[in-house]
């Protein structure tokens, strides 16, 4: 394959999914999520676009799903130019003494504990010249963000330190700020907040292209 390939976790919907739209002129997307009818429409906008996608439906807490994923990409091309992940859950929000159960274990199997198996697996595809761009949401400390919070503080942290290490060796790691978008997820936090007010997520994929690409 002549065209550069990217890894898009969390490819469904939202940023993730308008991300892959922006990066389908140029790249083979390989598109992660849990929900194979939002990926089937991401494939058909993609199409008419003139690209081309692999569609993964996979749950990225599954370590067993994400070695066969990245196994797959193995074999099939031998190696990534970009892995993008956008993947999150977003707990509900409660005071952190009514953070429910399942909802800490599930915010740190996602938001965290994925990331944690998800690295090693990429970083060799992405070799020294390939590039990993997360997507961070500073939320730690905030009242009644406990769950999110805490669990995206600890992938922010991940990433960091992988950032950090790389530095000489490679691959290059690159952690982002989007602005506020009207996505599904931002809906759990603010449900009342004016939506006019917030930055279409095409037009915030367009403005982090040039970010996620520079060569500087």
């Amino acid at each position: 394959m002549t065209q550069k390939l990217a890894l898009i976790t969390g490819a469904s919907r939202g940023l993730g999914a308008a991300l892959a739209e922006a990066l389908a002129p140029t790249h083979h997307i390989v598109a992660v999520a849990r929900t194979t009818g939002a990926l089937e429409e991401l494939d058909d906008r993609i199409k008419a676009k003139g690209g081309s996608a692999t569609l993964a439906p996979m749950d990225i807490t599954v370590p067993e799903a994400m070695a066969t994923l990245c196994r797959g990409i193995h074999d099939r091309w031998g190696q990534l130019d970009l892995w993008l992940h956008t993947a999150i859950h977003a707990a509900p929000l409660s005071p952190a003494p009514f953070v429910a159960p399942k909802d800490w274990e599930k915010s740190v199997a996602v938001n965290a504990t994925a990331t944690s198996v998800l690295i090693p697996y990429v970083a060799p595809l992405l070799g020294q010249t390939g590039r990993a761009v997360f997507f961070d949401d500073p939320r730690g400390g905030v009242k009644f963000f406990g769950a999110y919070g805490a669990t995206k503080t600890a992938q922010m942290a991940l990433a960091r330190s992988w950032q950090a290490e790389s530095v000489k060796t490679g691959p290059r790691v690159e952690i982002l700020q989007p602005q506020p978008m009207p996505t599904a997820l931002r809906a759990r936090f603010f449900p009342g907040e004016d939506r006019e007010a917030l930055t279409p997520v095409q037009d915030e994929a367009a403005r982090l292209l040039p970010l996620i690409l520079n060569d500087d």
